[in-house]
């Protein structure tokens, strides 16, 4: 694992949250929200509830967590001229998203892991076919290989291990076609009591967004 990840996935994969628990869990310097293209769930928004000494960085402006304007900090640039530190840069939704790597040309994105967050109850992301079209796109705008994938199928709180099962054998499938390690699979802390045995760690998640209508 490098000092630097870059987090993609389609829209609904759990993107976000999986980028903050990771931050959690490796105990990161920075987390950077590189999300200007979807309003809803973003990084930013946890910057008064993460604590732990995490610098959430996304734009200068005051109440950034509550801007919705494509202005981004030249501080996203930090964790590049300071390989002590750590960080995870959570990007926008879809092969769009993944675009903003380009800005990061001029520095040694070697440094770098991309990550990409799978849940295949989505529909650019359902069977083995679609993911791996899915992660050629993101990789076409974003000129970087996908060095990572991480299983976080769900259905929300109605989520069966059966469900993680399911994504585990697509995402392997895809993994041994490709060749992309899997960095995780993720489970919900509500469910990881019977926890199944996989050959690569799991991210037992806690879910900072609890809206009421996604339950």
């Amino acid at each position: 694992m490098k000092n630097i990840i870059f987090i993609t996935g389609f829209y609904g994969s759990g993107k976000t949250e999986v980028a903050l628990n990771l931050a959690t869990k490796n105990q990161v310097d920075y987390l950077i929200d590189l999300d200007v293209i979807n309003p809803y769930f973003r990084s930013r928004e946890m910057k008064d509830k993460l604590g732990m000494g995490i610098d959430i960085i996304s734009s200068d402006l005051e109440n950034d967590q509550f801007s919705d304007l494509p202005y981004l900090s030249k501080k996203i640039f930090l964790p590049f001229y300071h390989p002590e530190k750590k960080a995870i840069y959570d990007l926008g939704g879809s092969d769009l998203g993944a675009k903003l790597i380009k800005q990061f040309s001029a520095e040694d994105l070697q440094q770098a892991d991309l990550w990409m967050v799978i849940n295949i109850f989505r529909s650019e992301t359902m069977d083995e076919e679609t993911i791996v079209k899915f992660i050629k796109k993101v990789e076409k705008e974003s000129g970087k290989a996908v060095t990572g994938l991480i299983n976080n199928t769900n259905l929300l709180s109605k989520t069966t291990w059966d469900d993680i099962l399911l994504g585990e054998k697509t995402i392997l499938s895809v993994s041994d076609q490709l060749g992309i390690p899997v960095i995780y699979t993720c489970v919900e802390e509500s469910i990881v009591q019977g926890i199944e045995t996989f050959n690569h760690p799991i991210l037992i998640l806690k879910r900072f967004f609890q809206k009421a209508w996604l339950k």
